[in-house]
């Protein structure tokens, strides 16, 4: 299948296609395709869920291919202008286009449907996975798989800041702020949401100050392509239920707030404030709000609770989940049910005979949390982020956010780089025990790969588990 040619990035390392394309034309009798029915839509939300591989492009991609070339539900212009609505959101995008899509078609029902069924099977093959890794992690064949994955994780953190920070770095105004985050969380240890919050502020005044430094850039991608009439299409008037009114706005997000307090609420009542569940709801709520530049950016401020403050797992594990992350289907922030399943099971929740169930509640309540606000921005406020799309005072704060993502991401690798090249380090010795030279060249040569041979994700994590357990069996004294 060849790609379609509908992205580029922004300065939020998203796809960028915020340039109105024109209209296709179509001759007057070419039939529109039939309106699907609820359970063909579900056949295919489920299908996506269980092969969306490669990350957001790759997910957008197969939804382009799928819903615009091939079934021709919507034009490729409404859904490029789908899309834009996502690029504005925290969260994942790909999940809230297939959210939006779903909603478009077949209403409320329809857009839970999608998002659900885009996360579920990811969920459920990383419940199994994160079991496995604890129940039999100490294997020697499978400890050698995770030794040489380690530096790969490595290797493709610092090629996701090299590529955010290559296209949103534009001017010096967006290297400084990169800087100064990278500064405040390496050196002073600032908070993530904190320097979310400055790098936003620092946007709104640049916007002022300097709006060319702080416009939206990067390359715009073109709905030039013909794919024959679709049943949504470019002159196809919004539905009633995507026609934006305060009631309904209001209806929406006063579900989702009831929701989300009820199930809250709810771990509170059962098991205290204090409580490992408890804490997670809460935590992750923060974190799917702070997802502003895809799952790279939070990660930082999921480290910074989830190991430093929470202890719900270690750094090893952290860097093993996201390798774990990064081999199944869905979006990578799925990480977090790992974090959740880890430290549901250490914690041993509901007692060292219950520690699968323990771990899979864990996930769940995670992953519920994290996607929630996901659903409220797409079912209640799309119509109003489609109004505000593009303007630079909504923009210019985006940007800088952006720029400082890039510094945190660098921080996040140098943080990975060192667990793997010292692994016996800890705060107060930072180069205690032997310097890991298998690591290094393992991760040396991944970064070659992905920076020279743009090597994707899933073969270089296969080539890197396979020099792991070479290592491992040749030279066990140093890969333990």
């Amino acid at each position: 299948m060849e790609t379609p040619r509908i992205s580029t990035t922004t300065t939020t390392g998203k796809t960028d296609l915020s340039t109105p394309p024109a209209a296709n034309s179509h001759p007057a009798d070419e039939p529109a395709p039939p309106q699907p029915g609820f359970g063909e839509a579900f056949w295919y939300w489920l299908k996506l869920g269980c092969i969306s591989f490669g990350g957001p492009a790759g997910q957008i991609a197969i939804m382009h291919h799928d819903l615009v070339e091939k079934k021709r539900w919507l034009s490729e212009r409404r859904f490029l202008h789908a899309l834009n609505y996502c690029m504005v959101l925290p969260g994942p995008e790909a999940q809230q286009l297939a959210t939006y899509i779903g909603w478009m078609m077949h209403r409320t029902w329809g857009g839970l449907i999608a998002g659900g069924l885009f996360v579920l099977p990811s969920l459920a093959l990383l419940i199994a996975l994160s079991w496995i890794y604890l129940a039999y992690g100490n294997v020697p064949a499978v400890a050698g798989v995770l030794y040489g994955i380690k530096p790969a994780v490595t290797a493709i953190v610092l090629f996701a800041a090299w590529r955010i920070g290559s296209r949103a770095l534009k001017n010096a105004w967006l290297w400084a702020i990169a800087a100064a985050a990278f500064i405040a969380i390496f050196a002073l240890g600032l908070p993530f949401p904190l320097i979310v919050i400055g790098a936003g502020l620092l946007g709104h005044i640049g916007g002022r100050l300097a709006p060319d430094r702080f416009a939206p850039g990067g390359g715009h991608g073109k709905a030039d392509k013909h794919y024959g009439r679709a049943l949504i299409d470019d002159d196809t008037a919004p539905p009633p239920h995507a026609r934006f009114s305060w009631g309904r706005f209001a209806r929406v997000a006063a579900v989702c707030l009831l929701l989300w307090i009820a199930t809250l609420g709810t771990l509170a009542v059962l098991f205290g404030w204090q409580h490992t569940l408890t804490q997670m709801g809460w935590f992750f709520t923060k974190a799917a709000l702070l997802t502003f530049g895809g799952a790279y950016a939070v990660l930082p401020y999921v480290y910074q609770g989830a190991v430093e403050q929470h202890q719900w797992l270690s750094a090893a594990q952290m860097i093993d989940g996201l390798a774990l992350g990064e081999t199944t289907p869905g979006p990578l922030i799925m990480v977090v049910a790992f974090v959740g399943f880890v430290g549901g099971w250490t914690h041993a929740l509901f007692g060292t005979d219950a520690l699968f169930a323990a771990g899979a509640a864990a996930a769940i309540v995670v992953t519920w949390f994290t996607f929630l606000p996901s659903f409220l921005f797409i079912l209640a406020g799309a119509p109003f982020i489609e109004s505000t799309h593009g303007e630079l005072r909504f923009t210019a704060p985006l940007t800088g956010i952006t720029a400082a993502v890039v510094g945190v991401i660098v921080n996040l690798a140098v943080f990975f780089a060192w667990h793997v090249l010292w692994p016996n380090a800890t705060g107060a010795a930072p180069f205690a025990g032997p310097f890991d030279w298998v690591s290094l060249v393992i991760g040396t040569l991944a970064t070659v790969a992905l920076f020279r041979f743009k090597t994707g994700v899933i073969p270089l994590l296969l080539a890197c588990g396979a020099a792991g357990l070479a290592a491992r069996v040749l030279w066990p004294a140093i890969a333990a």
